[in-house]
């Protein structure tokens, strides 16, 4: 049972990717760019963003599934939804504010290809100010481009 478990957690922080992208391109450059818009456009006096309630709006499916499986026997596969989408919301802060945002300082530059080219990529959505036009949505995958780009710079 544990391997179901494991591939249900696997599962689901893969899934997380695509709802990060379609959420990201649809809603955030879409209906809710209100709440985005600060991103693009930084206000340098403050360090809270109306961009940062995303994070609450990705948290609540993850522990309402985490408080269902976990008191309730028959679904407890909702428990290990709930842990695969925690882990992608720790791994896109690690990735997102801290290392590319650098929003706390203690994770600054690497020479890992794969995280340049993940910077790489996010710089290019940010060259665009405006919800329209937007490119590289994605956070932990994006295009191909970028990776041999930064395979490329290495060498």
């Amino acid at each position: 049972m544990w391997l179901v478990n494991f591939l249900i957690v696997i599962g689901t922080f893969t899934a997380m990717e695509a709802v990060a992208w379609l959420t990201h391109k649809y809603v955030m450059h879409g209906l809710l760019w209100n709440l985005h818009e600060d991103h693009h456009k930084k206000n340098p006096t403050s360090f809270f963003e109306k961009n940062d309630y995303f994070f609450l709006i990705f948290a609540i499916p993850g522990i309402i599934s985490l408080g269902i499986g976990s008191f309730y026997q028959p679904l407890q596969w909702l428990m290990f939804i709930g842990i695969g989408i925690t882990i992608y919301g720790f791994a896109y802060f690690m990735v997102h504010d801290i290392f590319i945002h650098q929003r706390f300082k203690f994770l600054r530059n690497s020479d890992n290809f794969y995280f340049r080219a993940i910077r790489r990529a996010h710089k290019m959505h940010h060259k665009h100010l405006e919800k329209e036009d937007g490119e590289c949505f994605g956070m932990l995958w994006v295009p191909f481009k970028y990776f041999a780009e930064a395979l490329k710079r290495k060498n």
